[in-house]
This record gives C-alpha cells, sequence and structure tokens, in this order.
C-alpha cells in the first residue's frame, strides 16, 4: 500500500459499454495495491448504449462504485464537474472511460502526490497510431497556441487526466463558471503541478480516435479553450483595426495628391478590392466579439451546469 488516504477516481462514460469491465477490473486491481480506502465514481453522460444498465450491474455487487446518472447528455467537462462534487476522496483522479487513460499509470500519480505534488497530469508524449501525423501535429499546435495567446500557462499535449488534491477540487468546485474548461481551471487554481508522460493508446472498442466530426468538435473545445482564457484575440482586433485605419488614411493621401497630379483615379476594381478588404476585417471584429458575447450570455442565464437523474451508493448520503 502506498497511502492510507482515500483516493476518488471520476469516470465520464459515455459509448463506452464495451471498455467498462475492462476498465473495472484494471482500475480496481490497481487501487488495491495503492490504498485500502477508494471509491470509483462513474459519471454516465446519457450514454444511449447499454452502458448505465452494466454499471447497475457491477454497483450491485461492489459499494465502491457510485454511478451519477444525468437526465441528458451534457459534455464531457459537465461530466467531470459533476463527478469532482461528489467525490469525498483526499484526491481525486479524473479520467476517460475507453481505456485511453491507463490506469496503471495512478500508481505513479500517487506517489508524485504523496511527494507534495498537489495536482499530477498526464502528457500525451505519443498519441494512438489511428490518429495519423498530421491530426497528432494539429493537436500539438493548438496547445502551442493556446500557451501563446492564454493569460495562464497549461502544460501542453496535457488533458483531464490527472490527480488533483482535495483543496486544489474543493477550489475548481468553488468556481461559478458554467462553460467550464477543466484543465484551463486547474491550471489557473495554481498549486505545485507535475507532469508524467505517457503513451496514448488505442481506444478498447476499436474505433477512431479523430474523425471529420471529430475534427469539428475539437475545433469548436479549440475555440471554447482559447476564449476562455484569452484575451489575444480581441487585442488582435485592435491592432487590425489600427493597421487598417493607418492604411485607408494613406490611400486616402495617395488619392488625394494623385488627383492633382495624374488626375482623377481611374478602375473600378481597386475600389471593390478596398471594400472587400474593409468589409472582411469588420466581419472578423464582429466574429470575435461574438464569441465573447456569446460566453457572456451563457454565463449570465445561470442554468445548472447538469441535471441528475438518479445517484446509485450515494456515499456522501451515507
Amino acid at each position: 500500500m502506498l497511502t492510507n488516504k482515500k483516493i476518488s477516481v471520476v469516470i465520464v462514460c459515455y459509448f463506452d459499454e464495451k471498455a467498462i469491465h475492462a476498465l473495472y477490473s484494471r482500475l480496481t486491481e490497481t487501487l488495491k495495491k495503492i490504498t485500502s480506502i477508494y471509491e470509483i465514481i462513474y459519471v454516465n453522460d446519457a450514454s444511449p448504449d447499454n452502458s448505465e444498465m452494466i454499471l447497475r450491474e457491477i454497483a450491485a455487487k461492489d459499494k465502491n462504485l457510485t454511478i451519477i446518472n444525468h437526465s441528458r447528455n451534457f459534455g464531457a467537462q459537465a461530466g467531470f464537474t459533476s463527478g469532482m462534487i461528489q467525490a469525498t476522496g483526499d484526491a481525486v483522479v479524473l479520467m476517460d472511460g475507453d481505456l485511453q487513460d491507463p490506469p496503471e499509470l495512478l500508481t505513479e500519480f500517487v506517489q508524485k502526490w504523496l511527494d507534495s505534488n498537489m495536482v499530477v497530469y498526464g502528457v500525451r508524449k505519443q498519441r494512438e497510431k489511428s490518429m495519423g501525423k498530421i491530426k497528432e501535429w494539429l493537436y500539438h499546435q493548438f496547445y502551442v497556441l493556446f500557451s501563446y495567446t492564454s493569460y495562464i500557462k497549461i502544460p501542453e499535449d496535457a488533458g483531464e487526466f490527472s490527480l488533483m488534491d482535495r483543496v486544489v477540487v474543493d477550489h475548481m468546485n468553488a468556481l461559478p463558471e458554467r462553460d467550464r474548461f477543466i484543465r484551463g481551471l486547474r491550471a489557473w487554481v495554481g498549486y505545485k503541478s507535475i507532469g508524467v508522460n505517457y503513451k496514448r493508446p488505442e481506444r478498447f472498442d476499436g474505433r477512431q480516435s479523430v474523425s471529420t466530426k471529430g475534427l469539428l468538435s475539437a475545433f469548436r473545445w479549440a475555440r471554447k479553450a482559447i476564449f476562455s482564457f484569452s484575451y489575444k484575440p480581441l487585442e488582435i482586433v485592435t491592432y487590425v483595426a489600427i493597421l487598417t485605419t493607418v492604411a485607408a488614411l494613406l490611400a486616402i493621401l495617395y488619392y488625394i495628391i494623385g488627383f492633382f497630379v495624374w488626375g482623377a483615379p481611374q478602375g473600378f476594381a481597386t475600389l471593390v478590392v478596398i471594400v472587400l478588404f474593409l468589409s472582411s476585417v469588420q466581419l472578423v471584429a464582429i466574429s470575435v466579439i461574438g464569441e465573447y458575447t456569446t460566453k457572456i450570455f451563457e454565463e449570465v442565464k445561470g442554468r445548472p451546469r447538469f441535471i441528475i437523474r438518479d445517484i446509485v451508493n450515494d456515499h456522501r448520503k451515507s
């Protein structure tokens, strides 16, 4: 045993029925080597497959397994938030339910936590082969871009897979944001952190890790990340507006001088190009402002981040 402290593991489940038994078996085997006090919290984010039935069968035999059933699909970020609020452990682990986050790595996570690190996160040094080199490069470039634009430092190639001390979890649970980006909030809270490198395996059920639909989803996720933790887009719009204004003033001056030197300027194409350029700048500016306005709109509505239909083996009530 590494510790006598309680470890909570939060797993978000959506279309992961084929991996549930394998993950549960590997995870419990690992946890029993780490501590005698643990809980596994499966957040069933309204998965349309047989995940809930399988989880209920396991929970009936193992009271260490808690199931949170959401009323509908609220997304992974809401799922992790739901599990973190339910968790009672001295440390809380977040991981996906498709076995791409190896449960055996928890031993090293806990060891580094016991060495006074408040946050231990997994760093994907090598992604699954099915992703392909181009997609892997694009994902990495997002982290580079995010690190450049964000006002906080977020480790590159680090996802939600992590262990957080109770203090960090309590601070994150207290944050009022509804449109959440867990790894960003984790970095914003601060405290001593350390990364653990690992090779990300293929999905247990053999599904493609990234499809065209998945790339569109990743693009939306990237927008959320950047507009949640960066003011750079607004700054860039300001700089572009200044440069455009200066360019317009120089063009006006050129045409005034040209009118007296060469006569009235000719060419309809010139006017069209200028109008299209200025219109494009205005549309980009409106789009950026719209992104921030959308986030404000989402926050001020004050709706709950998720709705829980029921909880199986609720240890907070016991």
